[in-house]
């Protein structure tokens, strides 16, 4: 078993043994990871570019955005996991997509974006 599916075991088990799957609905969770994404997104505004490239170095900002990414996380593989999406397998889909769509050779240093898919 992989990390992933250990991590997805434990979260469907962790929901089970409260009762919460009536609540773990497809739409509450990706509110639920939505909201989790702003709370990470606010660890991280306003601050330069600098600052943000060292938020690491700062022990308690550290410990803030590990506890948001984690968040994250468990919300997207809880989200997944009601949906039976195997969240790999399709992140490879989407990279193989996306190298297709962009390039190395014309997009590199460049953030523009790629053409609409017909």
């Amino acid at each position: 078993m992989t990390g992933l599916e250990e991590l997805t075991d434990r979260l469907r088990r962790f929901a089970q043994d409260r009762d919460w799957e009536q609540f773990h609905t497809p739409k509450n969770l990706a509110m639920a990871l939505a909201g989790e994404v702003g709370e990470l997104l606010a660890e991280l505004q306003w601050l330069t570019p600098e600052e943000t490239a060292a938020v690491m170095d700062d022990e308690a900002a550290a410990h803030r955005v590990r506890s948001e990414l984690a968040d994250v996380m468990t919300y997207l593989v809880r989200l997944a996991d009601v949906l039976e999406v195997d969240l790999v397998e399709v992140a490879h889909t989407k990279l193989d997509e996306s190298a297709e769509r962009y390039p190395a050779e014309t997009y590199r240093g460049s953030a523009r974006k790629a053409p609409p898919l017909v």
